[in-house]
This record gives structure tokens, C-alpha cells and sequence, in this order.
């Protein structure tokens, strides 16, 4: 017998994977059950609030991994700002092959459809860039950066990710995230 946490679990990374490659509205719930094996019974019992606490707990658990990933980067490139910007869109390319291009990030595909339709969960998102952001600009003030440089390039880099995964499922090639790693290595300045 499956248990119940073991339903909410799948519910959640179904939910997830889903939102990173169709979208919130064109994700239902019952793609979600049928994916995810969770019983319809007890949607409700660990989600009362339906999809809007689901979409709540997959962005959470999203940049709670996305974090993650950041600052296991940041680990492994102390105090070199140039290695640690390569090792992130090269993270960022291999899982974009992995996935086949198939994955966008949830909360840049959230990010473009909630407004209109969820201000809490738009805020969830916008909270979560927040909050990765601040792990780059960590790292760059601990590789010297002033901290608004630190702020400012950490915000560009994010961007050029963001934009880096749209053109990769387009192109279905990881060739941009290399080509934004160079162009950022050549452009990213020795700290003061």
C-alpha cells in the first residue's frame, strides 16, 4: 500500500515537471493524477486549496533545489567568480540535455502566465528569483565584488540563464549557454 506522503510527493513533482514543460493553465489536475499514480481521494486531504497550494509547493520545493544546486556550485568555485559563472551554465546546459529541451524553468514559465491570473503565487515566484539571485551575488562579494556590482551581475546573470533556456528548447542546442559563458567570462571584470 502506497502511503499518503508518498502520493503528495509524486503530486508535487508531477506538478513541477509539468509547470516546467506546459505551463500552469495548461496543466489539470487530472494530468496530474493520472502522471503522478495519486489517488484523487486524497488530492484534496494534502492540497484543500486544489492546484494553487500544488503550484505553491512546487515552486517551493523548485528554488529549494534550485538553491541548492547554487550554492553547491558556489562550494565547489570559491573565490573565482570566472569558474563559477562557467560552472553554472554548464549545469544549466546538461540539464537542459538531459530533459531533451523539453524542461524550461517553472518559475520563468509561472512567471509569464500568473500575473494575470494568481498575485500570491506570482509573488512565490518572484520571491524565489529573489532568493537565488541573492546566492550568486553571495558568491561574487565573496570573490570581491562591491555589493552592488555583486547584486547587479548576479541580476544579469539570472537573466541571461532565463533567456539562454528559452533559446536552447527552441534551438533544441545547449551551443547558447557555452556561447554566454564565454561572452560573460570575457566581460565579467577582476573584483576591486
Amino acid at each position: 500500500m502506497t502511503r499518503k506522503t508518498d502520493a503528495r510527493d509524486r503530486a508535487i513533482a508531477t506538478a513541477a515537471r509539468l509547470f516546467r514543460i506546459q505551463g500552469y493553465t495548461a496543466t489539470g489536475l487530472t494530468q496530474i493524477l493520472e502522471e503522478s499514480g495519486a489517488p484523487k481521494g486524497s488530492f484534496y486531504f494534502h492540497f484543500p486549496r486544489g492546484k494553487a497550494q500544488l503550484a505553491e509547493e512546487a515552486i517551493d520545493r523548485y528554488v529549494a533545489e534550485r538553491i541548492s544546486v547554487l550554492r553547491n556550485i558556489s562550494a565547489n568555485t570559491t573565490g573565482d567568480a570566472l569558474k563559477f559563472v562557467r560552472q553554472i551554465f554548464s549545469t544549466f546546459a546538461a540539464e537542459m540535455v538531459a530533459s531533451d529541451f523539453q524542461y524550461g524553468c517553472l518559475m520563468q514559465n509561472l512567471a509569464n502566465e500568473l500575473p494575470a491570473l494568481d498575485a500570491e503565487l506570482t509573488k512565490r515566484v518572484a520571491r524565489g528569483f529573489v532568493d537565488s539571485t541573492e546566492v550568486i551575488a553571495d558568491h561574487f562579494r565573496g570573490c570581491g565584488f562591491a555589493s552592488a556590482r555583486a547584486a547587479s551581475t548576479a541580476a544579469a546573470l539570472v537573466a541571461a540563464l532565463e533567456g539562454a533556456r528559452t533559446i536552447a528548447r527552441l534551438e533544441r542546442t545547449p551551443a547558447i549557454f557555452e556561447a554566454l559563458a564565454d561572452v560573460s567570462c570575457q566581460r565579467c571584470p577582476p573584483p576591486e
